[in-house]
């Protein structure tokens, strides 16, 4: 569940890419620094990943786990071999083929979100920050903790994209209607596909 959640998670983000219509919140904050800093991607993903795995160590090591480094050092990479393999088969997508693929993008990454979280065997750096701040911290419901977390990436990441050189027109392909949908839909979502998907297959599993 950890290992297929995790690349589920990296094929949607690849997805969301090629639709241009802007991506999760985490990657909107990820493509603002990819337009500052002049590093390769997936390298810049491992650092700024490498940056919030202290944080949870520090925080909570019960969120710590195989599956945080197998999101931590391959799903940069993955999105990218998936975005350009689509870009290749789908050199210019029409805006019905792109409005498709954002919906699949959304209900994909919160599925293999829901997957890997259930698992219990660690989650991705960033989703560690908002079960810390609800479940260690009890500031709040995970899935309000997870619209406010995901507000600030969206807001720095525009920031920083148009900090950058990028014009404010071009907001849209990192920030826009698929980011403000998953910003504040995201999290429910993840909960509903833990509560109806992936906590009864872990059980089912446990019994077998």
């Amino acid at each position: 569940m950890s290992l297929a959640g995790v690349i589920i998670c990296a094929v949607s983000v690849g997805v969301f890419k090629l639709a241009a219509l802007g991506v999760d919140p985490f990657q909107s904050l990820m493509s603002g620094l990819d337009a500052t800093i002049p590093i390769e991607f997936g390298t810049l993903y491992v650092i700024v990943n490498a940056i919030l795995l202290i944080f949870s160590l520090v925080a909570d090591r019960h969120n710590i786990g195989i599956a945080t480094f197998i999101n931590l050092f391959l799903l940069g990479y993955i999105t990218q071999f998936t975005y350009d393999m689509l870009q290749k088969i789908f050199p210019a997508p029409s805006m019905v083929f792109r409005v498709i693929c954002l919906i699949i993008g959304i209900v994909v990454i919160c599925f293999g979100s829901a997957l890997y979280m259930t698992a219990d065997l660690g989650v991705s750096t960033y989703d560690a920050v908002a079960i810390v701040i609800s479940g260690k911290w009890k500031i709040g419901r995970f899935k309000y903790v997870r619209i406010c977390t995901d507000l600030v990436c969206v807001i720095t990441g525009c920031i920083l994209f148009v900090a950058a050189g990028n014009p404010i027109g071009k907001i849209p392909t990192i920030a826009g209607i698929g980011t403000i949908i998953t910003a504040f839909f995201m999290g429910p979502l993840i909960e509903l596909f833990n509560e109806k998907v992936a906590r009864p297959m872990l059980k089912k599993d446990e019994k077998d």
